[in-house]
């Protein structure tokens, strides 16, 4: 495995494939953190010269965290078809990233090739990418789920209500949750982030969010995003939990720091499967983002685009119905400013779109950061044009109980008319019942939550 290079007159030299992965990346401030980064654009084009070059085999031959010491990549070296990699362990880095982009690779090609990727190998290919490149070779992937109803289909975006209150009060976010309806949001799910993690209050929420999708008859599906043991507690006493839902890292200590473990969430698997109220046979929902390994001291020296495209790994594991990065929310210490978020969220929904997850995205940002809300519009649409399969949904675009800046309600329903995109099919029939919309526009009726009073 060759891992010297000339540029320029000077000749670099690495010591390993884990140093060429986090020097080929774009600028993060998370690797300049960790120690690991680039020192110039030079040492970084070097890297990614020699990346190129190397071939599927030199990665997998070379792993970056044995799987006999972290159980993140068994889950990635056992989900291999070793018929597909056999036919493609050749290729070099360059060469896949080739064949993603030519015209005549379409969904079923790119969806059979995935089973013979690791999520190493997803990563690379990503770092020789433009953000163009991202967008296209995303935008040719389709991936359908269906928890209740359908999402992901070509010319569908989905949009996840998120109406969080500070103090977890049913009626706040009930009132919240109907404005979000009222614009047409709310197919992906009706996802909750509660302050308190307790089993009571998960399954109040629950309980308040399944009577209103009842007495509307609104075809979606509820999650709250509590601990993964908390909602487990919940739907023992007999919460109706249409999906159960769990943060990820992609080390096996980074889980642990999150509280989970493989067997932890194979127990979950079983119980929602059991005793969830979701139709399924997609019952999850994963969050993610670039630098939590890093902020748990539990990134082993590798960089952090390659482990959130190992989080999509072990994601994959589990069908789930929807994912997200939550691209912009751990603050500049992993992404500095709005060219890096912007970047990050590419990168993200790309590698879990290459390694067959219905990828969403949380557009957003903290207030210490520097971006700002039209890099927020920016990223959005550019997310839209890769065919994202949902984004986030937050009263105002300002989250009061996480205290972070997203995407607003009616900034999904803009980017639906602007790019020609629909809800769901079976949300849009809904929609149109209620007179929110009508010949795939809004009515102008959307946006009065109180019709549902």
């Amino acid at each position: 495995m060759k891992l010297a290079t000339t540029v320029l007159g000077r000749t670099y030299q690495f010591k390993s494939l884990k140093e060429v992965l986090a020097k080929a990346n774009e600028e993060k401030s998370g690797d300049q953190l960790a120690g690991i980064a680039a020192e110039d654009a030079k040492e970084r084009i070097a890297a990614k010269l020699i990346l190129s070059d190397l071939t599927l085999a030199d990665l997998r031959n070379n792993p970056l965290l044995p799987p006999e010491t972290d159980e993140v990549s068994r889950v990635i070296e056992e989900a291999v078809n070793e018929k597909i990699f056999g036919e493609i362990r050749n290729w070099s880095i360059a060469e896949l990233r080739e064949y993603l982009l030519r015209q005549d690779t379409d969904n079923d090609r790119i969806r059979r090739l995935s089973r013979g990727l690791t999520s190493e190998m997803v990563a690379a290919a990503a770092k020789l990418m433009s953000n163009l490149d991202l967008v296209q070779a995303a935008g040719k992937i389709e991936v359908v789920t269906h928890c209740n109803i359908s999402i992901g289909q070509r010319g569908v975006l989905s949009g996840r209500a998120q109406p969080n209150h500070p103090t977890d009060s049913v009626p706040g976010i009930m009132a919240s949750l109907y404005e979000a309806l009222s614009y047409g949001i709310g197919d992906a799910v009706i996802g909750i982030n509660p302050v308190i993690d307790s089993a009571d209050s998960v399954k109040n929420i629950l309980n308040a969010t399944k009577e209103g999708m009842e007495k509307w008859n609104i075809p979606t599906q509820n999650c709250v995003l509590a601990h993964i043991k908390t909602q487990m507690k919940a739907i023992r006493q007999g919460a109706p939990a249409d999906m159960v839902f769990q943060s990820l890292a992609g080390t096996e200590d980074g889980n642990r720091a999150f509280g989970i473990d493989v067997a932890m969430l194979d127990e979950a698997d079983e119980l929602v499967r059991r005793e969830g109220t979701g139709t399924g046979p997609n019952l999850w929902y994963f969050e993610t983002g670039q630098g939590s390994e890093l902020s748990a001291e539990a990134h082993h020296g590798i960089d952090q685009v390659t482990l959130e495209a190992r989080c999509y790994g072990l994601a994959r594991k589990y069908k789930p119905f929807i994912v997200n990065t939550v691209v912009g929310f751990i603050g500049p210490e992993y992404l500095y400013d709005s060219k890096q978020v912007i970047r990050a969220g590419l990168e993200d929904h790309f590698m879990g779109k290459l390694q067959q997850l219905p990828m969403g995205v949380d557009v957003c940002y903290t207030n210490h950061m520097k971006a700002d809300q039209n890099d927020m519009d920016n990223l959005a649409v550019l997310l839209a044009a890769a065919g994202v399969n949902y984004i986030i949904g937050a009263p105002m675009a300002d989250d009061c109980m996480l205290n972070y800046q997203s995407t607003s309600y009616h900034d999904i329903a803009t980017l639906r008319e602007t790019m020609r995109l629909r809800p769901a099919p079976e949300f849009e029939r809904w929609l149109n019942r209620m007179g929110i919309m009508e010949n795939g526009k809004l009515t102008s009726q959307a946006g009065d939550p109180t019709l549902f009073l």
